[in-house]
């Protein structure tokens, strides 16, 4: 999300919380395109969030007044999903370790297979070398011959 925000060049009005400042009496045009610039990039900013985020967290968050807030919010509410995230992880890689090769199939669906949990495994965040692929592979079609 936060690359997201920075390729729409709107990460900074979540990062500084800048408040938006009134015109001041007589601005110059340089001083009101400033102004309108900086106003917008904060709502677009809310606006990614929000439409990031599913409908029940959408909900939680709609009454937060500052992209910032949000930002906020949102970093304690997934910051507590890290235990299940560790959990998930675990239980991944113990399934991982207890793949065995079925009598019927193929080299490549086995492969396939671990693939998926590996795969699954780098989505929550964490390293898995593909070199453990291949061990698994090796060590398991020598078991069955």
């Amino acid at each position: 999300m936060e690359a997201y925000l920075e390729a729409l060049d709107l990460w900074e009005a979540i990062e500084e919380d800048y408040e938006v400042l009134p015109l001041p009496d007589n601005p110059t045009v340089a001083q009101i395109r400033s102004y309108e610039e900086r106003k917008i990039r904060k709502e677009k900013a809310k606006s990614c969030l929000f439409a990031g985020v599913s409908q029940t967290i959408f909900t939680r968050v709609m009454a937060l007044k500052t992209a910032k807030s949000i930002w906020d919010y949102l970093k304690e509410e997934y910051a507590r999903d890290e235990r299940i995230r560790s959990m998930q992880v675990l239980n991944l890689m113990r399934e991982f370790e207890l793949q065995r090769m079925k009598e019927f199939e193929t080299i490549k669906e086995y492969y396939d297979k671990l693939l998926g949990i590996a795969n699954k495994v780098r989505l929550l965040g964490s390293d898995f070398a593909d070199s453990r692929i291949v061990e698994k592979i090796l060590v398991t079609v020598s078991e069955r011959e």
